[in-house]
């Protein structure tokens, strides 16, 4: 009996960890993504006439605070692995 409650016990532990380790995995990959998009539309408003530009530094700050709350979930989800 007490095998059981041992081995039940660390399944649940271990599937937590994962759920964990996944959390911050995909968080991590939309903060990349997000901070990639921004440096796209900052080059792309570089290039470009007043009204685009303007349109395109705009789309970039939204992508740059996109990308930090990505980040903080991801950070928070690590913090959070039980050791």
């Amino acid at each position: 009996m007490n095998r059981l409650l041992v081995t039940i016990a660390s399944c649940v532990a271990c599937n937590v960890a994962l759920a964990q380790v996944g959390t911050t995995v995909t968080e991590g990959a939309k903060a990349t993504s997000q901070k990639a998009q921004q440096v796209g539309d900052q080059a792309k408003a570089s290039v470009e006439g007043q009204p685009d530009k303007t349109l395109d530094k705009t789309k970039a700050q939204i992508h740059k605070a996109k990308a930090h709350h990505h980040a903080k979930k991801a950070k928070k989800a690590a913090e959070d692995i039980p050791k």
